[in-house]
């Protein structure tokens, strides 16, 4: 088997180690963590190795694949793949694989803690202070909105768009907060209504029974921009809306306008629609929390992600199912027959 390959920018050690430890090559595009792949490197990259480690940061696009009539697999180190043309992978007989469930419990307890620093108002607390502005305490200083049921006694409403395994995992916390919990997904109706303590609601009326709505669907053609100027006019003026999925899910001119005319009371975004750029205004916004997609960065988290990878890329090498392919049906093709023999 050929025994290279490519990594387009340093994964954690955890993945690294385990092709050493099979005796792989490994060659990596770029070290520097803030710094993005140039085109000549990936394409250089794809013509050397056997196998394709890529981050959700670099398009694999069919021109791409088609470089190396010997590649065996791109293996993300993700869980969302809309970075790969799956389609031409496919079509080329290469498979895909990704990194899916490891980052569930991390990415559900930072929907959390974004979802509690915007409605306590943690971050603006915290710049307040480090000012020097905190000379007394007030009885009116840095209110926010309760997310238990508070001083008012009134339980809250948790609307949860896109019910995988994050985003149920979401709705099982809101139970400390005594939250009701609405949650919608058509693709999961079933799996909604057999959870206990979550109830299915149209898109329409959880945008306007929710006191925080918080988004975890994957991106497609049916969810990009599926918040926009109307859902956010649907939402209560003293909502929030919570985003862990992926940027284009929400408008984000949309939001700003929202966010600048108090129509919603705030937002919390880990990812954006033109990531890393941000749409104009957003960051003159006082009332969003912004976060550089760190939702799954906690060590031990990104550690078994690149870990994952790593196993997946090992398997399209031995031309092996890897654990967490997304195409499958490629390895019925004549395509991906063909492409083992040439890479054996």
């Amino acid at each position: 088997m050929p025994s290279r390959v490519f990594v387009t920018r340093r994964i954690p050690k955890p993945g690294l180690d385990l092709l050493a430890a099979a005796g792989v090559r490994t060659r990596i595009g770029q070290t520097d963590d803030e710094t993005a792949v140039p085109r000549a490197v990936l394409e250089d990259g794809v013509r050397w190795g056997g196998v394709l480690v890529s981050l959700l940061t670099e398009p694999v696009d069919a021109a791409l694949l088609a470089l190396n009539p010997r590649l065996l697999g791109v293996a993300n180190c993700a869980v969302g793949y809309d970075n790969i043309d799956v389609a031409a992978a496919t079509a080329l007989g290469i498979p895909v694989s990704n990194t899916p469930g490891i980052l569930t419990d991390s990415t559900a307890d930072f929907t959390w803690a974004l979802l509690l620093a915007v409605a306590r108002r943690v971050p603006e607390g915290d710049a307040y202070v480090r000012a020097g502005r905190y000379k007394l305490w007030g009885v009116n200083l840095m209110l926010g909105a309760d997310v238990s049921p508070g001083g008012s006694g009134q339980r809250k409403v948790l609307g949860v768009i896109g019910y995988g395994r994050i985003g149920a995992a979401v709705a099982r916390r809101a139970a400390g907060f005594e939250m009701d919990v609405l949650a919608y997904d058509p693709e999961a109706r079933a799996r909604i209504d057999a959870d206990p303590g979550v109830a299915w609601a149209e898109l329409d009326d959880l945008l306007a029974q929710s006191d925080f709505v918080t988004l975890h669907p994957a991106l497609t053609d049916r969810t990009r921009h599926l918040i926009d100027a109307r859902a956010l006019r649907r939402m209560k003026r003293t909502a929030y809306l919570i985003n862990v999925a992926r940027g284009p899910v929400v408008d984000e001119a949309a939001l700003v306008a929202a966010l600048r005319g108090r129509r919603i009371a705030g937002a919390a975004l880990d990812v954006f629609e033109r990531e890393p750029a941000l749409a104009p205004g957003l960051l003159e916004c006082d009332n969003v929390v912004l976060a550089p997609h760190m939702a799954s960065a906690s060590v031990d988290t990104r550690g078994r992600m690149a870990a994952a990878a790593a196993e997946n890329a090992l398997a399209h090498l031995r031309g092996e199912r890897a654990p967490n392919v997304v195409n499958s049906g490629v390895y019925e093709t004549a395509a991906y027959r063909e492409r083992t023999a040439a890479g054996g």
